[in-house]
C-alpha cells in the first residue's frame, strides 16, 4: 500500500520523533510542517509551512493526510478530529520495531513508537501516543487523546478514560479503570482505579490532596 506525504503539525520534540519514525517505516518526505512558535526552526529538511491555523488552506489546495506530533494531550486531540472534520485522513503510525498484535488496533492519528508494544486485543485510542517501551497489554484500552510515556506498562484489561498521561516507567495493575483527563505520575504503581481528572503518584499510587 503506497504511504502518503503526510502534513505534519508540530515541530518541537515530539515532531522530531515523529519525523524519524516516518523515515524508518519508509514513508515519503513530509508534505511540510505547521506550528505556531514565532521562532519555530521547523523540522530537518521539511518545508515549513506556517502556522496551525493554515491546515484548513492546506486541505483546500490539495493536502490529502496529516499527524499532529504534539505532545499536549488535549490540543493533540482537539487538532486531529479538526483535521478530521475537514476531510484529511489521519493513519496511525507504527515503528518498524513496534510490536502489534495481529488483533489489537491502534485508532486514527496514534502513534506506536520504537519497541512499543500492543498486545492481544488492545485498542490504542485515536489520536493517542503509545511511547518508546511503552506496553499495553492483552485486552486494555485506551480512550482518545492518551499519552503511555516511555517505558510505562498498562497491565492486560486496564481501561484509560479520553486525556489520560501516563508516566515515563509507571505500572497499572491488570483490569484498573483510569478516568478521562487523570495523570499518573513518573514511576508511579497503580494498584486501584483512578478518578477522572484525578494525579496519582507514588507506590503504591495515591492520590495528590
Amino acid at each position: 500500500m503506497e504511504r502518503p506525504r503526510l502534513l505534519i503539525l508540530g515541530a518541537g520534540g515530539h515532531g522530531r520523533a515523529v519525523l524519524e519514525l516516518l523515515r524508518d517505516a519508509g514513508f515519503p518526505p513530509p508534505l511540510g510542517v505547521l506550528d505556531d512558535g514565532p521562532a519555530s526552526p521547523g523540522l530537518p529538511g521539511v518545508p515549513h509551512l506556517g502556522p496551525l491555523s493554515r491546515m484548513a488552506a492546506l486541505r483546500a489546495e490539495g493536502a490529502a493526510a496529516a499527524h499532529v506530533a504534539l505532545g499536549h494531550n488535549a490540543t493533540r486531540r482537539r487538532l486531529g478530529e479538526a483535521l478530521l472534520a475537514l476531510g484529511y485522513a489521519l493513519p496511525a503510525l507504527r515503528h518498524p520495531s513496534a510490536i502489534v498484535a495481529g488483533s489489537a488496533t491502534l485508532g486514527a492519528g496514534s502513534v506506536a513508537m520504537p519497541r512499543s508494544v500492543a498486545g492481544a486485543a488492545a485498542r490504542l485510542g485515536a489520536h493517542s501516543i503509545l511511547n518508546t517501551g511503552a506496553i499495553l497489554e492483552h485486552d486494555a484500552v485506551t480512550g482518545p487523546g492518551c499519552h503511555i510515556a516511555p517505558g510505562a506498562v498498562l497491565g492486560g484489561g486496564v481501561r484509560l478514560g479520553a486525556e489520560v498521561l501516563v508516566g515515563i516507567l509507571a505500572g497499572i495493575k491488570p483490569g484498573t479503570a483510569v478516568g478521562d483527563g487523570a495523570t499518573i505520575a513518573l514511576g508511579a504503581a497503580v494498584v486501584g482505579d483512578v478518578p477522572a481528572g484525578a494525579t496519582v503518584s507514588g507506590v503504591p499510587a495515591r492520590e495528590k490532596a
